[in-house]
């Protein structure tokens, strides 16, 4: 299939030449802390000055916390993981939070439940808009911190608060599980990465405070293929990335983790909507195919589509990452 460069905005190639390696080789995108990792041209700068900031005071504020409720994305629980955090707290107790846990396919959920309990792990699985699994995250973090008190009561203190510390990337969903846990909207909470961008101590009640931070995301030592599944599931924000490069390198992803993981994606629903089996052409030709047949060739209008019936869940569910990538080399 032959493509308009001036028309869609892609990159000159040779009939030779694979269309997909040459969108992920050549096309020039955003510069900064990635700008010397991975195998293709960086997707993603997204390192704001608000979040530097927030990371050194980080430190400083971890201090007074009892335990971290660290915030994932339950489809990229890997991708969403600060690979800071553990040295940040330490030996502070530490409670997951899987969140979007009914974006992903049950496949994926158990998949990822066997492994973080096989590792010791305390972790429930939520949907913090919804409310569902809140109850139970809740109680388990109370559980994890109650040596606090236990050890003011032995030094004849009177019990405080336990002070907790949520924690995760932007758009993880922290502020939408604050406020599920104190019944209000004590922290500002949108679809849009960025949102909270103060330090705020929020009282449940009498037995616990919550610390609300800004989202931290890695300056260094992230790989493409991560920083392309934060920008997928828009957990990063939308101007550190190219729209049409994502939704196209997203239906690549898609074909591996459906052939590679059973049960992590199923094609049907996205078939039918978009009327092409990407299954039978790369990610780059099903975006202009479905330009071509759905929006007289708007691949931006067929990329945002394609995104945001991604991220809502009507392509059905899905994951993006399965334990077992842990065991693949760097």
């Amino acid at each position: 299939m032959t493509f308009d460069s001036k028309k869609h905005g892609s990159i000159p190639k040779t009939e030779e030449e694979d269309k997909n390696t040459a969108l992920r080789r050549q096309k020039p995108y955003a510069k900064g802390a990635l700008s010397s990792v991975g195998s293709m041209k960086p997707v993603i700068q997204w390192y704001p000055g608000h979040i530097a900031k927030a990371e050194r005071a980080l430190k400083e504020s971890i201090k007074a916390v009892d335990v971290v409720i660290e915030v994932r994305d339950c489809r990229v629980p890997l991708a969403t993981a600060h690979p800071e955090v553990p040295n940040w707290i330490g030996n502070k107790n530490r409670v997951l939070a899987m969140n979007r846990a009914d974006l992903a396919p049950e496949a994926a959920r158990s998949d990822w439940r066997r492994h973080l309990l096989g590792q010791g792990e305390k972790v429930r699985f939520i949907n913090a808009k919804q409310g569902r699994g809140v109850r139970e995250l809740k109680k388990l973090a109370m559980e994890a911190s109650s040596a606090v008190n236990e050890k003011r009561k032995a030094r004849g203190l009177l019990p405080r608060a336990v002070r907790c510390l949520v924690i995760g990337y932007p758009n993880v969903g922290k502020s939408a599980l604050i406020n599920r846990l104190v019944g209000r909207k004590s922290a500002k909470s949108a679809n849009k990465p960025g949102v909270t961008r103060n330090f705020q101590w929020v009282r449940i009640s009498s037995t616990i405070e919550l610390l609300d931070m800004p989202g931290i995301i890695p300056a260094k030592f992230v790989s493409q293929d991560t920083a392309l599944r934060l920008a997928i599931c828009d957990d990063i924000g939308q101007a550190a990335y190219d729209t049409q490069l994502t939704a196209a390198l997203m239906i690549d992803e898609l074909k591996h983790v459906a052939s590679t993981y059973p049960g992590y994606f199923c094609f049907d629903t996205l078939v039918e909507r978009f009327r092409i089996d990407p299954r039978e052409m790369s990610g780059e030709e099903f975006l202009y195919c479905a330009a071509k047949s759905l929006y007289k060739d708007d691949a931006e209008r067929t990329a945002v589509r394609l995104l945001t019936e991604f991220r809502s869940g009507v392509l059905g569910p899905v994951a993006l990452e399965s334990p077992l990538m842990l065991s693949l080399p760097t």
